[in-house]
């Protein structure tokens, strides 16, 4: 009974601490669907190492964890981005940010706010250009449109099939090239920009709670779950009698890639290893390998790329994780620094509140009956506010 009220506890932690950047992750996916031009994507996030460099410096800052950075990168992928770019930007995003560095300095020192961002990018480039010798397969669900007749098209399919979730293509229709050279005096494609930015607004955010959650929902369920086991059966103990080296690193790759954890989050574990005796190259290994890898995100990687590109991400990550470990294991030891020394006490980032209150939005939004019913009240509430 006590381990299973500790699963359970640990679970709901998990879950706890997830939320909120699942949700962030999943309203920018949504957002970038209805705002941004699938070949404005294709042109920055395209091919060649540019587009690998770029995607780890856009991804570095951006406060998205390992769930977080699914939709995101998801939707970076269906949107043009090649495979090589977008694992770039699936390692250095949740590896780092904008809110883990400061955090890192807070708890680890200086050293650690400085080598951790250098790394995490370093990696992510290296991860991208190992994934362009891969044999990539095309994405799930594409982006379909090539061209603005297409859009037309598929929001007219959809409309016979009866779909009554938002489609990508459906706002499309209000702005089509097609309708507008043939339908330039229609007083329905010359509304406002005001109504232009609500109408893409909304659809962005449908788009994000509907059709993504649908995509995304089943492998952050297993990850979760793993991590959870992981949290519960494996005992940390294991873990600080190795200390330091190349078996030590091994080990806490192999704990860190089933296992969800956020950038920021990993900060307190890492601290507590390194006061507990593992060297800080090990620790880093995990702040390393924990955010960027867990079972979600390598499920969603298989789907979207293929086994090949796995493969070569996960290899990108380790031997990255791994590599500047060791360099900064001998940075420490060489110049004399004690990153004990330099470790503060941790305080809560994300108020409980706002925890709970995204896992039961996501939960809501994850159960489609209930979703599906308060979608089509809203959709006929409209429909009679248009008749009054």
């Amino acid at each position: 009974m006590e381990t299973a009220s500790l699963f359970i506890t640990n679970f709901w932690l998990l879950t706890l601490d997830a939320s909120p950047w699942l949700l962030l992750g999943l309203l920018i996916a949504g957002l970038m669907k209805a705002w941004l031009p699938a070949n404005l994507l294709s042109q920055h996030l395209g091919k060649g190492n540019g587009a690998i460099v770029k995607a780890a410096f856009i991804g570095a800052p951006l406060p998205l964890c390992s769930c977080g950075v699914i939709p995101v990168a998801t939707e970076l992928r269906r949107s043009g981005a090649s495979a090589p770019a977008t694992s770039s930007f699936l390692v250095a995003t949740p590896e780092t940010g904008v809110d883990s560095i400061s955090v890192s300095y807070a708890m680890l020192g200086p050293i650690f706010a400085i080598f951790r961002p250098f790394a995490a990018i370093s990696s992510a480039i290296t991860t991208g250009v190992l994934v362009k010798t891969a044999k990539v397969q095309t994405p799930s669900e594409s982006s379909q449109t090539t061209s603005c007749c297409a859009s037309k098209t598929s929001i007219t399919a959809n409309q016979a099939n009866g779909q009554s979730e938002p489609q990508p293509e459906s706002i499309e229709t209000k702005t089509s090239c097609c309708a507008s050279k043939t339908n330039n005096d229609d007083k329905a494609n010359a509304d406002s920009k005001t109504q232009q930015l609500i109408s893409k607004t909304v659809f962005g955010v449908k788009y994000a709670l509907t059709q993504l959650i649908d995509d995304l929902i089943k492998w952050l369920m297993v990850g979760l779950i793993f991590a959870t086991i992981v949290k519960t059966f494996i005992p940390t103990e294991m873990l600080i009698q190795y200390g330091s080296g190349i078996g030590a690193m091994l080990i806490m790759i192999l704990i860190s890639i089933p296992m969800y954890i956020c950038a920021t989050a990993s900060t307190p574990v890492a601290a507590g290893f390194i006061m507990a005796g593992i060297s800080p190259g090990t620790a880093l290994v995990f702040m390393m390998a924990g955010p960027a890898t867990n079972i979600s995100t390598l499920g969603v990687i298989k789907n979207e790329m293929g086994t090949s590109v796995l493969i070569r991400y996960l290899l990108g990550v380790s031997f990255s994780a791994i590599g500047f470990g060791m360099l900064l294991d001998f940075l420490v030891n060489h110049f004399g620094i004690s990153v004990a020394d330099q470790m503060q006490h941790s305080h809560e980032l994300v108020p409980y509140w706002l925890s709970v209150s995204t896992a039961l939005i996501l939960a809501f939004c994850a159960i489609k009956p209930l979703r599906n019913k308060l979608l089509i009240n809203t959709e006929l509430g409209h429909g009679v506010e248009k008749q009054i």
